[in-house]
């Protein structure tokens, strides 16, 4: 699947096709009625992106990918007092994550359902208190290392969004990912790694739901790696 015909970042965006299966009439239907009411418009936010929420938040942050939203909606349950921010530019990925938003109940959400990289360029600065990037689509052959989410372009992103202390979480099964972003972290003057043994990197975070990407990987034999960077 490819991008939309009309879209200007056509063979250079990070995230690969934007639908798969059509949707159930159903599902289709809740994601119809739901979205506009959840989607951000990146021309429009508030200074205070706490208000963009119908629950009382102290701090608010962002998953890039949220893939089926297994994790997202984990996360937005176990701390109702946080606003998470979810961009998923892949239809079916986003009609479950508005499915699960609505099924639930949750009112510390809100999605984005284009590329991430409008959105950060649009949040005020110091904004955020976490971004989170799990499982993203590797791009593996060589010529497709360029559309990589993780650059030093994106990661001076991050770093204007990102408040001094906050985290900035990747976890991937691809070791060449994994090297790539290390590597890229490392020339940064923003982030510092924050693993002191191997553990750190080796095991999931606290409270990790597990996600279907990551159940993917381990059924074919891949191990994930979890990085954990902090904000200078």
């Amino acid at each position: 699947m490819t991008e939309r015909p009309d879209d200007p970042r056509r063979g250079g965006s990070f995230f690969g096709r934007r639908r798969g299966k059509t949707l159930r009439a159903g599902r289709a239907a809740t994601v119809a009625d739901a979205l506009p009411g959840l989607n951000l418009d990146p021309d429009a936010l508030p200074d205070e992106l706490a208000t963009l929420f119908g629950a009382e938040v102290r701090e608010v942050r962002l998953e890039i990918g949220f893939g089926g939203a297994e994790h997202l909606l984990h996360r937005a349950q176990e701390a109702p007092n946080v606003g998470f921010i979810g961009v998923e530019p892949f239809i079916d990925g986003m009609a479950k994550g508005v499915a699960g938003v609505v099924r639930l109940g949750i009112e510390n959400v809100r999605l984005y359902d284009d590329d991430a990289t409008r959105l950060l360029d649009r949040l005020p600065s110091g904004s955020l208190a976490g971004v989170d990037l799990l499982y993203p689509d590797p791009w593996p052959k060589t010529r497709h290392w360029k559309r990589r989410f993780v650059s030093e372009e994106n990661l001076a992103r991050l770093a204007r969004v990102l408040r001094p202390g906050a985290l900035f979480r990747f976890a991937s099964d691809i070791d060449s990912y994994v090297a790539w972003t290390l590597a890229h972290v490392a020339r940064s003057p923003d982030f510092e790694w924050t693993a002191e043994r191997p553990v750190a990197w080796r095991a999931p975070w606290e409270g990790w739901p597990g996600t279907r990407y990551e159940a993917k990987a381990i059924r074919e034999g891949r191990v994930g790696t979890y990085l954990t960077f902090e904000r200078r």
